[in-house]
């Protein structure tokens, strides 16, 4: 498809910033992933910003200012609205009588400008500056807005005054959780951990101070201390959004919270409550739907660990067993392998404790122990109703064990967890339960053993220096050093949380072959069969974690973290 060059793609090439060739590419890869064209030069460092501005002012007649010379303390204060500044990247820089100068990079925005004089009753004059300088000003403003807000809600907390007193420790709490600045500081930290992507949320009460953590990829974060003396509301109104008992401190409770956060996408948190010496510790764990349909391509498996995983699901029964401690993606693998399975032919029921994420097609059905119903009876509940694929939550004790191998050895596919730290350790813990040898080497088809290792930031990752010979003691092999591959370390940036961003799975995917059978069945121990399934080619979590390392993926430090023990 031929591009006939125009406005600024043109002006740049008579002005010999780049070629018509270039330009060309540009204006289609631009239209391909419809970006804005000023964006797409600087941001693919195709043009530098400065040349880009200097252009688009000459093109549309505008003048050009340096932002770096400019001193936002002079900015005019609420004059424009922050969402429109963030909205549309627009800038205002001062007002003259009715005329308001504002800074942009893109003057043919048309829509910006419109908004901005609807909602001013200005006059707009445009003015050209650098794309990127222009995001870093915004961000700082938009940042310092943020703060400001959140300081000042802070200030409002202070001044809450709590009577302490046992007496009157409902009417309190009750009043709490209508409290504006108490409702506000806590929907902006819920919206705040989506925002970071954070997995959970915990509320800490102490004697002289209380403290917010979020966890992101699997760390630990202090966020917030908001003064001690909110606890009670702030757990008051964490209990409301979650319809728990406002009155009961003394032992723990169990919720859900539903937050919407547009018209077609909420999320949910699971909400429990702990009595702590001094008050009540909540955490939050968020499920999010959209963690359960990444689809397998995006979990980390290799090539083969991927294939086995998929041919195990396709088997008509058997049992898959996926391990590992807690928040290493257990749930999100098994519910992976359900969202394969679930068509219309077939019929899927689990069991869980609690339900964390609802899937469209599926029977769910949280167990509830002092109701009678645990994953034992849920699971002979399900035999009696026709199903194809049955997930038990975890295989806690001797008679789920044994109901589940017996589902798994006539005709039904059974995924479920077990708390252990890798495949071979899985059967053994098998056999300690109770279940016999021949029953497990015949229904168990799969082992998943599963961690969370940090990804490496791609912004800012940088080169580790580590002699041949410390490689080979980490594990690397000669064929691996052969292929000549890069050991990256983390390096920390604006964009990521020291030197890391988001999260990989790593993984140890062993099929129950006819030897690992054979030695089951001949009662050997965890570390027979682990010599077994490195003799057949299975990795081990920490070989697994090495050729993330070899593929730039993690570094050596995370691996070793994530995989002692």
């Amino acid at each position: 498809m031929s591009v006939a060059l125009t406005g600024l793609a043109r002006r740049l090439v008579q002005n010999n910033a780049l070629s018509e060739e270039a330009a060309i590419k540009a204006v289609q890869a631009s239209r391909e992933a419809k970006t804005n064209i000023i964006n797409h030069f600087v941001e693919k460092k195709i043009v530098p910003a400065s040349v880009v501005a200097s252009a688009v002012a000459e093109e549309f007649g505008d003048p050009v200012f340096d932002l770096s010379a400019f001193n936002p303390d002079y900015l005019p204060k609420d004059l424009v609205d922050n969402k429109l500044i963030e909205r549309h990247r627009v800038l205002p820089l001062f007002k003259r009588g009715s005329r308001l100068f504002v800074a942009m990079c893109d003057p043919t925005d048309l829509r910006a400008l419109e908004e901005i004089r609807f909602n001013t009753g200005l006059t707009i004059q445009t003015i050209v500056v650098e794309v990127d300088k222009l995001n870093s000003m915004i961000e700082a403003i938009l940042s310092e807005a943020a703060g400001a807000a959140f300081k000042g809600l802070d200030d409002d907390l202070e001044n809450i005054d709590i009577d302490a007193s046992e007496s009157d420790a409902q009417e309190d709490t009750a009043d709490g959780a209508d409290d504006a600045p108490i409702v506000r500081f806590v929907n902006k930290l819920l919206l705040d951990a989506i925002k970071m992507g954070a997995s959970d949320l915990h509320f800490e009460p102490y004697e002289r101070n209380y403290r917010v953590r979020f966890r992101q990829d699997g760390i630990l974060r202090e966020i917030t201390s908001p003064p001690v003396s909110s606890a009670n509301k702030i757990a008051a109104r964490l209990k409301v959004m979650a319809q728990l008992d406002i009155s009961e401190r003394r032992v723990p409770q169990d919720g859900r919270i539903k937050l919407r956060v547009s018209r077609s996408k909420s999320i949910d948190f699971r909400v429990n409550t702990c009595p702590t010496l001094f008050g009540e510790k909540i955490v939050l764990r968020i499920l999010d739907s959209d963690s359960a349909k990444l689809g397998i391509d995006v979990l980390g498996y290799e090539d083969d660990q991927k294939e086995l995983y998929l041919e195990a699901l396709h088997k008509p029964q058997g049992m898959v067993l996926v391990t590992g401690p807690t928040g290493s993606g257990k749930t999100v693998s098994l519910y992976t392998g359900v969202n394969i399975l679930n068509t219309p032919e077939r019929n899927i029921s689990t069991a869980e404790d609690p339900v964390e994420i609802n899937l469209e097609g599926v029977n769910q059905v949280n167990v509830n122990p002092r109701q009678g119903m645990d994953f034992a009876a849920a699971l002979k509940a399900f035999l009696r109703q026709d199903p194809d694929v049955i997930l038990v939550g975890e295989i806690r004790d001797l008679e789920t064990a044994n109901i589940a191998v017996a589902a798994a050895q006539t005709g039904h596919l059974v995924l479920s967890t077990l708390h252990t730290n890798s495949a071979p350790e899985t059967l053994t813990r098998l056999r300690n339960m109770g279940v016999p040898s021949f029953n497990i080497a015949t229904s168990v088809i799969l082992i998943i053993a599963q961690r969370l290792a940090r990804r490496l930031c791609n912004d800012c990752k940088e080169e580790a220096d580590i002699p041949e010979k410390s490689l080979r003691e980490f594990g690397f092999t000669d064929e691996d050093l052969k292929t000549g591959f890069t050991v990256y370390a983390p390096k920390g940036c604006d964009n990521c949380n020291n030197g890391y961003k988001g999260r990989v799975g790593i993984y140890e995917v062993v099929k129950i072959t006819d030897a690992i059978a054979r030695i089951i069945m001949e009662e050997g121990n965890s570390m027979d069969i682990a010599d077994q399934c490195r003799a057949e080619g299975f990795n081990d979590i920490y070989r697994s974690g090495l050729l993330k390392v070899m593929q730039g993926v993690t570094s050596l430090e995370e691996i070793n973290r994530v995989t002692s023990g």
